[in-house]
């Protein structure tokens, strides 16, 4: 009867929201659930936008959490389509762009993250995309398809991993690919240039170009219609559309306004969180893309105390472990980052955070030209990171190697027969 008079609002239709309203029901609690989406499609999971439903491979309904109907089987009240536009801590309220507004006991943030926009000439143009949302998917699955039938091409802004799978995916369609990327190689901020030629290699054997070193300065049109992309190096490259994957930024005006407490932006902002999920009110939790979190083990590593992860995991994982801390559990979210990317016939699973200038060493177990290989970043012969690449099965001791901080006798983390359960802890 406590929980019947409190109300829990969450504020994000995405994953961790939708995980968290959720594991609020599935443990016990019996007062309101309240959930917020700017969008109006019911929460949804996000990689297959850029992966199985992009590439025509998964139907649109399987993109979805839950179905429909179990929203009011739970009794969480949805309110989809509408913003939230500001979060009132003294009164406890959140406002609504309607005009009305909602109590709190708890409130959890879960705003997600937004796609950074190109600063140039031309982006006001019909065949600019971006990738973030179901929307922006099912138009860029339109838009791939035209493509691949009348021989046209795509321009990529960005090769990190965005750009490499819709790449991979256009490339399914027919359609013909250019990747514009400022680094030497794909993946630069998340797996360094060791391992980068083989993304390029990879991609260059299905028939991409790529552009290295030069970022877009200008996308040229007719008549509303794209014509072609210009580089600072004075390239102009044929382009019917063109999609911005530059990365993306934390969804954090509400909590700033708020008066919540950040994260540096050097490390990728966002609302800073302790191991609980819990931002600097006691009553605020945040979870998934916008939240900043301690890593131990790794933070110190890399020169940062917090790190945002933008994955799939994250918000799998990090939405039940909130509404778990919201009920007042003793919760301490403490996982390795993980993610997955498909690319043609190339699967791949990553454990761990090491950024270039983490890391003193990368080890390769495996045959790499094969594509079938586990890498390691390491520092002072720790294991700091690890990625699978047509290898499965061993996340768990990738991540076990993680944490434990133990230094490696590397010539048998390199050699295959060495299992890796066996590998110091």
């Amino acid at each position: 009867m406590v929980d019947a008079h409190r109300t829990f609002v969450i504020v994000g239709g995405g994953l961790a929201g939708a995980k968290a309203a959720e594991t609020l029901r599935k443990e016990g609690f019996t007062g309101r659930v309240i959930l917020i989406g700017d969008e109006r499609d019911h929460p949804y999971e996000r990689p297959p936008l850029s992966k199985g439903y992009l590439a025509g491979k998964e139907d649109r309904d399987s993109v979805f959490v839950q179905e429909p109907a179990w929203y009011a089987q739970a009794q969480v009240e949805l309110h989809l389509g509408q913003s939230v536009t500001a979060v009132d801590r003294d009164t406890r309220c959140v406002h609504l762009g309607d005009g009305t507004s909602l109590r709190y006991d708890k409130l959890l943030l879960a705003t997600g993250a937004e796609p950074r926009r190109l600063d140039i000439p031309g982006t006001d143009l019909a065949g600019v995309h971006h990738l973030r949302r179901l929307a922006h998917a099912d138009r860029l699955r339109q838009v791939l398809t035209a493509l691949g039938r009348d021989n046209g091409h795509l321009v990529i802004a960005g090769a990190g991993w965005i750009g490499l799978e819709v790449a991979a995916a256009a490339r399914t369609y027919g359609a013909e690919v250019t990747v514009v990327e400022p680094e030497a190689t794909p993946l630069h901020r998340v797996i360094g240039p060791e391992l980068g030629q083989l993304f390029t290699d990879l991609h260059q054997e299905h028939g991409v170009r790529f552009h290295f070193g030069a970022s877009l300065t200008e996308i040229v049109g007719q008549d509303g219609m794209v014509l072609a992309a210009r580089t600072d190096d004075g390239e102009e490259h044929p382009a019917h559309d063109v999609l911005a994957a530059i990365g993306a930024a934390p969804r954090t005006a509400l909590a700033e306004a708020a008066g919540l407490t950040l994260a540096d932006r050097s490390t990728g902002g966002g609302i800073a969180v302790d191991a609980a999920l819990r931002s600097s009110d006691p009553d605020i939790f945040a979870a998934g893309d916008v939240a900043a979190i301690p890593l131990p083990g790794h933070g110190s590593a890399a020169g940062a105390e917090r790190v945002r992860v933008e994955h799939w995991a994250n918000a799998l994982n990090g939405g039940p472990a909130a509404a778990r801390a919201m009920l007042g559990q003793d919760v301490r979210y403490d996982r390795v980052p993980y993610f997955f990317s498909d690319q043609y016939d190339l699967g791949l699973e990553y454990s761990g955070w090491a950024p270039p200038g983490s890391y003193d060493q990368v080890v390769v177990r495996g045959d790499a030209g094969k594509r079938e290989f586990v890498a390691f970043w390491l520092k002072d012969r720790t294991v700091l990171a690890g990625m699978n690449v047509n290898v499965w099965d061993v996340t768990e001791d990738i991540q076990r190697l993680i944490r434990s901080g133990a230094r490696q006798d590397l010539d048998a983390l390199a050699d295959p027969g060495v299992p890796l359960a066996s590998l110091g802890t």
